[in-house]
């Protein structure tokens, strides 16, 4: 059994003296694993760093064993946030967090957002909305998506400030009102607008909000809690300058 695919390399781990396991999350067969022959070796070290785009050549006798890739770098997005912290977490978050999607499953649609993501990490004033806006879209491919176009109390989709904790629904100012503190907060930019149209304090927010549901309805079931990785994103993040993020004061 064979297949070609492309993916984005989420995880490596060595196997022997020179071979390693690599992960791959794929356009069509989901997320997968495969030897890599000598992907120990000097010259196989670059292409298997996470967040690498790669054409995956998948090969396997039966389709139930772990095959053998062969992998080519297409792009490397590992080396250009090397150099800057916020993005490199960023980087390891997204794939250390599509290691939660179902094994050979495939995704296309959570793809594309993945590579459109990444294409933008070197743009300090969008990318952190824009991962935001990921991890949404990994919940919605889950099953667990938030229902953010109206508020749950009136039906209307003016003033959603605020989210249900229990129900993951947006809820309006004026019905959010008596309940606003056990509501979560609803930044603008997720229901309207740009990723680069931020005030301070929403992507934290955003972090905040998404991870709440990540940990309710993913990790938590497993036994498992948010990457400490993600949290070293939101950090760096919120240490950068107003002026780095495009904010206005």
């Amino acid at each position: 059994m064979e297949w070609i695919d492309e993916g984005i390399v989420i995880a490596v781990r060595p196997h022997g003296e020179t071979s390693a396991i690599a992960e791959v999350f794929t356009r069509g067969h989901g997320r997968a694993s495969g030897l890599v022959r000598g992907g120990r070796s000097r010259q196989m070290r670059p292409v298997l760093q996470i967040g690498n785009h790669v054409e995956a050549t998948w090969k396997a006798r039966l389709s139930e064993h772990l095959g053998n890739f062969r992998l080519e770098l297409q792009r490397g997005y590992a080396a250009s946030a090397m150099n800057d912290a916020a993005r490199l977490a960023a980087l390891s978050s997204i794939c250390t967090l599509l290691r939660h999607l179902p094994e050979r499953d495939a995704h296309a649609n959570l793809f594309e957002i993945t590579m459109f993501v990444l294409s933008f990490l070197d743009d300090d004033k969008v990318w952190p909305g824009l991962v935001v806006r990921w991890e949404l879209a990994l919940l919605e491919e889950l099953g667990f998506g938030l229902d953010l176009s109206e508020c749950a109390a009136t039906g209307s989709n003016d003033q959603l400030i605020y989210v249900s904790p229990k129900t993951g629904r947006a809820v309006s100012a004026s019905a959010g009102e008596p309940y606003k503190t056990i509501l979560l907060p609803l930044p603008g930019f997720l229901t309207k607008g740009p990723p680069s149209d931020l005030r301070p304090g929403d992507v934290e927010a955003g972090f905040r909000l998404v991870g709440f549901f990540l940990e309710k309805y993913v990790l938590l079931p497993k036994g498992e809690r948010l990457p400490d990785v993600r949290r070293r994103m939101i950090e760096l993040v919120c240490r950068l300058s107003n002026a780095d993020l495009g904010l206005q004061e």
